[in-house]
């Protein structure tokens, strides 16, 4: 559609920028594509990188913040369930007094990595370490922190060892810049955040884009981004419906005789017509006298007067914002002012009479709304006017202030503002008209009742509900004091996306008497061992069932590395346990990774010469989760001799039907 109106008016701006959105967001679901495609070969940092590339230029597509949101989703397991599979790979290190320049040869076997010293680095350092059933990763960082050493990933398999002071941190850490567009939160607000929480020097806040720029380390930057989430949050709506209704009820009562109550005497004009005289007066008899009587009135009369003011309102408004509502006039009141000159000012002040309601929300994240409520209800009862002729007005007044606290769609009603008056009022005979009953025939009384009530009914409705954030941006590791780390960097490998570690080895166990002497490499040398998965062909789903690796080699090995990989959507792995080849002195490590469905052993001999004979290695026991045919197969494996690597057979998986 866009296309067809630039070709009639090429200059429409709207339909260029309707064109352009259009495209970006095909870039983005590609990029989502992308990361599926890279999370399903097991490529979750290769993921990461593509969602934040969608998301550094929309940080609201939807897609790309669902499926960030699964891969960073906490399953419970270790942190080393990030790490890439070489730097996961089990290992056991037993060091005294050994440099450490044969430490990190003994890891770049295990690991594949190359690791670079910077030329301040002393090599020659005694270092002692005894770590067992540990990984890579957890290795190179604690050799690294009690050596008051830094690390910095060069690409995807080298690292650069250099010394942690300030002058080697300028030169080696890398800075990013990252520029945040905010949407639902103050851009000062955030700035204060990322400096207190982060200790972020280089920050630039753009008030009139509500923008924050920043310059710091990755690790700083990916902070900030899940700090940023949380305060990115969109603020709670709620809409209020009011229901305002004032009842008045008015009953007059007006019955009785009224009897007159006044007799005038009033001498007649002079018979010649003129003026009336004394001596008119002194010839005054009854024919000379006027005389006026008041009428005799019989009052019969009942008045009843009801009336209903209704407001309905209904008002949207955000959390903690103050709404109000006001239903009625503005009446005028004139204030007179004189001075001593003899001028005179009038000053006009005008007075809200009616209602007002002011109401401000709280919404909480299990959708309960909190509402501060004051209602204020006020009439004109009536007109003063003063010395100098101006009208003043008596105003009454009801107020009422509360707070509730209510559900999603749960309806409170206040009432009990009563305005009640009677006012009797009659006009009786003395002494006659008191008489019980026959009173009334002696004068009139009249009956004057007046009621009011206002009753106020709210029922909050929530529009947008408040969010909770996810765990992995409320609550996440941030290093130490002085260093401020996420994760390990060899997660950040700044080379090509595909590019990853070389092919990993299993780190044998060096002795004490071993750190004497460099370990020699190993050598690839042919063979026919092998390895076999035995477990059953059929179970049911809720049922446990174990699955034995054993191991048939050709020649002694020293140590032998596994990976085994399962459905996680039909199996879950229960325990590994070793087999009955593995003595009691000899060391088996495991670390299972239950989102991939990725079990990694190891087992090291203590003989020298290596260890010899075939048999069971590991026992597995699995539960089976959902129905229909599924497998376990052999992903990764590797024997090491004392001469070098061994050739194995490829590994037939174990086929089963999980029955329902």
């Amino acid at each position: 559609m866009y296309e067809r109106v630039l070709a009639l008016a090429p200059e429409n701006a709207r339909a260029r920028a309707g064109l352009e959105q259009g495209e970006r967001d095909r870039r983005h679901a590609s990029l989502v594509q992308q990361a599926e495609d890279a999370l399903k070969k097991g490529e979750r940092d290769t993921a990461l990188a593509k969602l934040h590339l969608a998301l550094a230029e929309n940080q609201q597509f939807r897609p790309a913040l669902a499926l960030q949101q699964q891969i960073e989703q906490p399953t419970g397991d270790s942190p080393e369930r990030t790490l890439s599979a070489a730097f996961r790979k089990p290992i056991s290190l037993e060091f005294h007094d050994a440099q450490m320049r044969q430490v990190f040869e003994v890891l770049s076997r295990a690991s594949g990595l190359n690791f670079v010293f910077d030329k301040d680095v002393r090599t020659d350092q005694k270092v002692t370490v005894f770590l067992r059933n540990s990984t890579v990763a957890n290795v190179v960082n604690t050799v690294l922190l009690t050596n008051q050493l830094e690390q910095r990933v060069l690409d995807g398999n080298a690292i650069l060892i250099y010394p942690n002071t300030p002058a080697k941190q300028r030169d080696y850490q890398p800075l990013t810049v990252r520029t945040f567009v905010l949407s639902n939160s103050d851009a000062k607000d955030v700035a204060n955040t990322l400096k207190t929480i982060l200790k972020t020097r280089d920050i630039v806040v753009d008030e009139k884009r509500n923008m924050i720029v920043m310059r710091d380390t990755p690790d700083a930057i990916q902070a900030a981004e899940k700090l940023v989430a949380v305060h990115e949050m969109p603020e709670p709506e709620v809409m209020l419906e009011v229901e305002i209704l004032e009842v008045k009820r008015s009953r007059l009562q007006d019955l009785g005789i009224q009897l007159p109550s006044q007799l005038s005497l009033t001498p007649l004009a002079s018979s010649s017509g003129g003026t009336l005289t004394l001596d008119d007066l002194r010839h005054l008899n009854p024919t000379r006298i006027g005389a006026t009587v008041s009428p005799l009135n019989v009052n019969v009369n009942t008045a009843v007067t009801d009336t209903n003011v209704l407001a309905n309102p209904r008002v949207r408004t955000r959390n903690k914002e103050k709404a109000r509502i006001q239903v009625g006039q503005r009446v005028p009141n004139v204030t007179t002012t004189s001075t001593a000159t003899g001028f005179v000012a009038e000053n006009v002040q005008y007075v809200d009479v009616g209602l007002k309601l002011e109401v401000e929300p709280t919404v909480t994240p299990d959708n309960e709304v909190t509402i501060r409520i004051n209602l204020e209800v006020s009439d004109i009862i009536s007109q003063v006017q003063t010395k100098s002729g101006s009208i003043a007005y008596e105003i009454g007044t009801r107020n009422a202030t509360t707070l509730l606290r209510l559900k999603d769609g749960e309806n409170q009603i206040l009432a009990g503002l009563i305005q009640d008056e009677d006012r009797v009022s009659g006009n009786r005979v003395p002494g006659l008209g008191d008489i019980p009953a026959l009173g009334r025939l002696f004068g009139a009384q009249s009956d004057n009742k007046l009621k009011s009530e206002i009753v106020l009914s709210i029922t909050p409705r929530v529009i947008r509900p408040a969010q909770r954030p996810n765990l992995g941006a409320a609550e996440f590791d941030s290093g130490t004091e002085s260093s401020l780390r996420l994760t390990s960097p060899m997660l950040r490998e700044r080379g090509a996306p595909g590019q990853g570690p070389a092919a990993p080895a299993a780190a044998p166990t060096p002795s004490t008497d071993a750190a004497s002497a460099p370990p020699q490499p190993v050598a690839a040398v042919g063979g026919g061992s092998a390895l076999t998965i035995q477990g059953p062909s059929s179970v049911r789903a809720g049922a446990t069932f174990d699955v034995l690796v054993n191991v048939q080699p050709e020649r002694p090995f020293t140590s032998l590395p596994l990976t085994l990989q399962y459905n996680p959507a039909q199996l879950q792995i229960v325990s590994v346990t070793p087999g009955s080849l593995v003595c009691a002195n000899e060391v088996f490590a495991n670390n299972i990774d239950a989102a991939k469905g990725l079990v990694y052993m190891t087992m090291n001999a203590k003989q020298t010469q290596g260890k010899d004979g075939a048999g069971n290695v590991a026992r597995l026991t699995f539960k089976a989760l959902a129905a229909g045919e599924t497998g376990i197969h052999m992903q990764d494996q590797m024997l090491i001799t004392p001469s070098g690597m061994a050739g194995l057979k490829p590994t037939a998986p174990l086929v089963m039907t999980v029955q329902p």
